[in-house]
């Protein structure tokens, strides 16, 4: 017995060490140590050696706190009402012995309330992000601070203001004399994956996830960053002086849950709408099981459901411990990240000459797909992670969508694995590679190298270029190694011959082939100009530039003699500035060119169009959404014609949109139009409009 309770007491110890270490990795410093997952293994473990020996609790423990250490480098402010974290359950089971628990003391306790035996519930997605509460004085806010301990937070009101989506002023004719909102700030996956994007491209360390990025930038000391990182926020409840009872007559004071999320949304906020009433806890089970799939598709992560007892009278029955209440449980869903050996390193070479590793490894499932594959960036990854062959890495996806490798388990390493490092040569044209000085990336430098011309071929005809249907990354390697192909040119020099010699071709569809690469030549000068993969130039930017300068001539003149005009372009850094003069000097970029306009390229703007640049702003500051099949028009090319005429397409319906053009076998957005008052429009309406 004795012997038990030591082994328990030196393991509680270790417990105690590690999670308070990694309490301060993460709320003090913003660099968490360990995955959530693994915490809340490690702080469950905690609490039933201290269940099972009470006299192992110490003040030290992290079961005695409601959070973490508020960071010093904002002023502290105290809560008027704390902040109690949410107790776990990590699957169905978990839930249902909360529930059952619940029900029994709310039994216990009242026998007045008629539904004990089955109390109401209302399910809420778990937003993955940071808790923050609002206080509103006369109904102007005044305050806003983290959760900190859950006692005092951090006051980062002049962050909070940047924030669109949290109102300044309350909806409401007579507020209260104060009112405090708690809700969840969070970072859009959109949001996230541009910041990493932009942060990978300046040699910055990568945001982890998306709570993380919204924690660094809450906490950053210049609030024109945190506006430009474009924050969101969801509220979910509210408290107000108990005596206090709406004048207006289109409030109601909230007796539950669900009625509180009426008022928030009423009274300016943003509310999480997919949350649920339930009358049972299968119905809950059933919305637990159900965002477990359609969570992927949120443009938010979420990490699993918050179940409360909908109704008031019955929470204040059941009340709350020194952490969290009892009304209330979050449900976890199972970590999006797993382990998996790896089994080997390829190196890709992209149409830059950049090398890009890419670790394959054991098929695994995550996130609802089968993933045996994970992009590793750069050396610099490499070395970060000390990845040796056959490894054991521990594997995510980021963002819910792209793998990542994130660590490697070290103590699963076999003695004689070897240290993965980036080949010398370039796997495809055996070239030295070269790393420039303060860039992370590897280059071929070989003019001539297969692998370039290959990745430029793919963006060539990519969709957004001259969307060649039926050309495809398998076929370009063939017409590549067989040496039918040197250069973009070479594909409108293609003889029928050429084609049915391949694999899988036949005559019919090698005709097909060939027509679609002759008509490509037709394209507008923008897709011509982003197909050219002039570096940091994608579609957005090639739109700006064909609007800009009228012709290839126009543009090279610019980029040679006066490339200041291409930087006075709204959203053009020198690094663009730069890439395209590089693009311009190449001599063989140069012999491109007069390759193209060989061939029957325009490379500039087609003034012959029935939409022609003196129309180019007819749609200015309109606002489009599509729906539906076209008569004549694929809605790529629906987009397009809106774009060119200055209008913009947006994939939602709000009451900004302007127009909805429409099509058969029209979708839900007809609905929402209508409800909306939108203009619905036709294809012939639109060709009218323009």
């Amino acid at each position: 017995m004795n012997s038990n309770f030591d082994q328990h007491s030196e393991r509680a110890k270790e417990l105690r060490a590690l999670l308070n270490k990694a309490n301060h990795s993460y709320y003090v410093l913003d660099a968490p140590e360990i995955a959530d997952a693994v915490y809340d293994q490690l702080y469950r473990e905690l609490i039933e050696i201290e269940n099972t020996h009470p006299a192992l609790i110490t003040d030290d423990s992290p079961s005695q706190r409601l959070g973490g250490i508020p960071s010093k480098g904002f002023k502290n402010i105290d809560h008027t009402i704390p902040l109690l974290s949410l107790d776990n359950a990590f699957n169905v089971n978990e839930l249902a012995s909360w529930y059952t628990k619940v029900s029994k003391l709310i039994s216990s306790e009242n026998k007045t309330i008629k539904e004990v035996d089955n109390p109401e519930l209302i399910c809420e997605l778990k937003i993955d992000g940071n808790a923050i509460s609002l206080r509103y004085e006369n109904g102007i806010l005044t305050k806003a601070a983290t959760r900190g301990d859950g006692k005092t937070g951090e006051d980062i009101t002049t962050n909070i203001r940047t924030i669109s989506t949290i109102p300044l002023r309350l909806l409401l004719e007579n507020p209260p004399s104060w009112i405090e909102i708690r809700g969840e700030a969070f970072m859009p996956n959109k949001i996230f994956n541009k910041l990493n994007f932009e942060r990978k491209n300046t040699d910055q360390t990568l945001f982890a996830n998306p709570r993380n990025s919204c924690a660094g930038t809450l906490r950053q000391l210049d609030s024109k960053i945190v506006a430009s990182r474009k924050l969101d926020f969801f509220a979910y409840s509210l408290y107000f002086p108990a005596n206090w009872e709406p004048i207006d007559d289109n409030f109601k004071k909230p007796s539950s849950q669900s009625e509180s999320l009426e008022l928030l949304k009423n009274i300016g906020f943003k509310v999480n709408t997919t949350y649920a009433t339930t009358k049972n806890l299968n119905e809950a089970i059933s919305y637990y099981k159900y965002w477990e799939i359609k969570k992927n598709s949120l443009d938010y992560a979420t990490d699993g459901i918050v179940v409360k007892i909908d109704k008031f009278d019955i929470q204040s029955i059941l009340g709350a411990t020194n952490k969290a209440p009892r009304w209330a449980i979050a449900v976890k869903y199972p970590a999006e990240e797993k382990a998996t050996k790896l089994r080997k390193l390829i190196f890709q070479i992209g149409r830059s000459g950049a090398v890009t590793p890419v670790a394959e490894f054991e098929s695994i499932d995550l996130a609802g797909t089968s993933v045996n594959r994970a992009t590793l960036h750069n050396a610099k990854r490499i070395a970060s992670l000390d990845l040796h062959y056959e490894d054991t890495i521990v594997v995510k996806k980021a963002g819910e969508i792209i793998p990542e490798v994130i660590r490697v388990i070290k103590e699963f390493r076999p003695v004689d694995a070897k240290l993965v490092q980036l080949p010398q040569n370039c796997p495809e044209c055996n070239s030295k590679l070269i790393q420039e000085p303060n860039e992370a990336i590897t280059k071929c430098i070989n003019t001539e190298c297969p692998a370039k011309l290959k990745g430029l071929l793919r963006h060539w005809v990519s969709k957004g270029a001259m969307n060649i249907d039926g050309l495809g990354e398998k076929i370009i390697n063939q017409l590549v190694n067989e040496g039918y192909l040197k250069s973009i040119s070479d594909l409108y020099k293609l003889e029928i011959n050429c084609l049915v010699a391949l694999e899988r071709f036949g005559e019919k569809s090698a005709n097909n082939l060939l027509t679609e690469i002759n008509e490509s030549k037709n394209k507008n000068w923008n897709k011509q100009l982003y197909g050219l993969g002039i570096p940091h130039i994608g579609e957005a930017n090639a739109k700006s530039l064909s609007k800009n300068f009228r012709s290839i001539e126009e543009l090279s003149t610019i980029a040679l003699e006066t490339p200041e005009n291409i930087s006075n372009i709204y959203g053009f850094g020198n690094e663009m500035k730069d890439a395209i003069i590089t693009w311009f000097e190449d001599p063989n970029n140069q012999k491109l060119i007069k390759e193209l306009k060989a061939i029957g390229f325009s490379l500039e703007e087609n003034l012959n169009s029935n939409y022609n640049s003196n129309q180019s702003d007819i749609l200015h500051g309109k606002v489009f959404a599509l729906t539906g099949t076209l008569d004549s028009l694929t809605r790529e090319e629906a987009r397009e014609l809106i774009e060119n005429a200055g209008g913009k397409v947006s994939s939602s319906i709000s009451k900004k949109t302007n127009f909805l053009l429409t099509g058969e076998k029209a979708g839900s957005k007809l609905k929402k139009a209508q409800e909306l008052g939108v203009k619905i429009i036709n294809e012939n309406e639109l060709k009218l409009l323009l």
